[in-house]
């Protein structure tokens, strides 16, 4: 079944560059001239600067309207710039939303509130895929229009199960991959194929209690705060770059289930904030390290 783009994502004409390089002087005031001298209206401008590892950091946003140059064609106008200061650079158009696929086992709540936001133009995006090795949540992408896919895994089916995710993702063209609490530990060959495209909420505040069980090592610990975490995921378990975290206040007569239930408030909370930032190309990366601009 085909997904519908939410209503919102025709509403923006805008292009946005993120750029990484080494710091120096003069660089806002070059690429200002730059789409100055291209007609462009600029929307948001933040930067930032990283002394210790002598990196810049920018995202700016402009209106298409009026600008004089094809984005198409925006590498070529922009080599000069880029030479000069030595940038990488990703150039992200607003009219070429990220096509989405969701992972997820049983638990249902990070799911829901990812497709609800969705629907209601919250996370500009295409979501045409959802994937689980579960059917408990057949139902739900069917009531949203999504495509459910259900593929089980075991541990002597993972290469058979992990390859038909990989045709499915290759398929639908899937630009992010978002792990809404897939109890699958992913393979060295799954996280390299879509490096910083993978986001994965993580049930505790990392790096505490990392693995499984962790609200159930944190009655134990008998600890004040839990949280939860949503971050890249990289080929070390739970230590990608961390992207959002929030957290609640436990008291001491909160049992284990009171816990879950907090941390499920705050699993929703956390991993929608990450893919939004990430759908709106808020997100720069560095030192295992992450970059949220306002």
């Amino acid at each position: 079944m085909k997904n519908i783009t939410a209503p919102s994502a025709v509403a923006k004409n805008t292009a946005t560059l993120l750029i990484t390089c080494p710091d120096r002087k003069g660089i806002v005031a070059a690429i200002a001239d730059f789409l100055f001298q291209h007609n462009a209206n600029i929307l948001h401008a933040d930067q930032h600067q990283d002394a210790e590892n002598n990196l810049f950091l920018m995202r700016v946003e402009w209106d298409l309207a009026g600008f004089s140059f094809d984005p198409a064609h925006f590498s070529q106008h922009f080599a000069e710039v880029s030479k000069r200061f030595n940038m990488e650079w990703q150039l992200k158009l607003s009219q070429k939303p990220l096509r989405v696929a969701i992972m997820v086992s049983q638990y249902d709540h990070c799911l829901a509130d990812l497709l609800h936001r969705h629907k209601n133009g919250e996370l500009v995006c295409d979501i045409p895929l959802i994937i689980s090795n579960h059917r408990d949540t057949e139902a739900l992408a069917k009531f949203y229009g999504v495509d459910f896919q259900y593929i089980p895994v075991t541990k002597d089916n993972k290469a058979e199960a992990e390859a038909q995710q990989f045709a499915l993702f290759a398929k639908y063209e899937i630009d992010l991959i978002v792990l809404a609490r897939y109890m699958q530990i992913l393979s060295p060959d799954f996280v390299a194929r879509f490096p910083k495209k993978i986001i994965n909420i993580h049930h505790s505040f990392l790096p505490a209690f990392i693995g499984a069980r962790p609200y159930h090592r944190a009655f134990e610990r008998g600890v004040k705060l839990i949280g939860a975490t949503s971050h890249y995921v990289s080929e070390v378990l739970d230590e990608g770059p961390i992207i959002e975290q929030g957290i609640d206040r436990i008291s001491h007569r909160d049992q284990v289930e009171d816990l879950i239930q907090k941390g499920r408030d705050l699993e929703r909370v956390v991993l929608s904030k990450a893919v939004r930032w990430h759908i709106e190309s808020r997100i720069l990366l560095y030192a295992n390290k992450t970059v949220i601009f306002d």
